[in-house]
């Protein structure tokens, strides 16, 4: 049926040509060639369903070490001097040391799993995650040729930008929004090594943002380049942020504050991570029997149990 269609349709073309005087003598191929090339494209269709086929998204290019140090911004930087503890390269203040032993035992569990994405969360607010996630990240980032990527991910009350002295914004939100890519919402921090992404503008809607497939998209373009992601969430117990980032990444580090973190609530909180990678807690802001207290001092460390 489709050749007679087409004879038909050449024989009327032809016709209609000979039918207007002056006009110049096109074949009737000329003509259907000229019809097809003004139809618009005819979307491919699956030949089982029938249905029409995506054409594939151009390839992004992946996020390289040379292309990062070009185009991400480097800002300047005022860290909180008390609190952020490896900018100024003083190698004994109180809680250094205890941030290396951090480090070890975190390396002697990569020894034995995957482990290049880490989760910090708490129970409550202000348990000293943010503190613990940033600190983390510079004593990593001292390392010969180790580089970090330290991300606040609390979207719900971004505040890491606070001690580390750096730009709230470009960051994370825009990122998740689709307005810019990784090299728009990185920034080179003064610790050679470190890099940070901050939260960014407040967003309405956080849980969808960070739910919505970008996250994931962020943490698999990092791996390319970044030895360790550690990632700064909101608490557990107020919102669901935290157990769903902590399907995205390998490893979670539970922050407990001495004397203020309720049993019941650690408890609960750690059994919420049990099957969700959990690799080990750290007690923060432990007295010591002088009388002096310290943001970090004790942990336990280690799979998290019911002690």
């Amino acid at each position: 049926m489709s050749r007679i269609h087409e004879a038909l349709k050449k024989a009327e073309l032809e016709r209609s040509a000979a039918d207007r005087p002056g006009t110049p003598h096109i074949s009737a191929d000329q003509m259907l060639e000229s019809v097809s090339a003004r139809r618009a494209p005819v979307a491919t269709l699956d030949p089982e369903t029938a249905a029409p086929v995506e054409s594939a998204p151009a390839q992004r290019a992946p996020l390289t070490v040379e292309l990062l140090r070009d185009r991400c911004s480097k800002p300047h930087w005022s860290p909180d001097s008390r609190t952020m503890l490896f900018f100024k390269n003083q190698d004994h203040l109180p809680g250094t040391e205890e941030f290396r032993t951090l480090r070890t035992r975190l390396y002697k569990i990569r020894e034995k799993q995957p482990l290049r994405s880490l989760l910090i969360t708490s129970a409550l607010p202000a348990e000293g995650k943010s503190f613990v996630a940033a600190n983390l990240s510079q004593v990593i980032s001292r390392q010969h040729e180790r580089r970090t990527l330290l991300i606040d991910a609390d979207l719900r009350k971004s505040r890491l930008h606070v001690p580390l002295g750096a730009p709230h914004a470009p960051g994370l939100a825009e990122y998740l929004h689709g307005d810019l890519d990784e090299y728009g919402v990185i920034q080179q921090s003064p610790v050679h090594g470190l890099y940070f992404i901050p939260g960014g503008e407040p967003a309405s809607n956080p849980a969808e943002l960070l739910g919505n497939g970008r996250f994931q998209q962020l943490l698999g373009c990092a791996a390319s380049v970044f030895d360790w992601v550690i990632i700064d969430s909101p608490p557990a117990i107020p919102v669901a942020d935290a157990s769903m980032l902590a399907r995205l990444v390998d490893g979670v580090l539970f922050v407990v504050r001495a004397g203020f973190t309720p049993y019941d609530l650690a408890q609960k909180s750690c059994d919420e991570f049990r099957d969700k990678h959990l690799v080990g807690a750290v007690l923060n802001r432990m007295e010591r029997s002088s009388g002096h207290s310290y943001y970090y001092h004790g942990y336990h460390y280690g799979a998290a149990t019911k002690e």
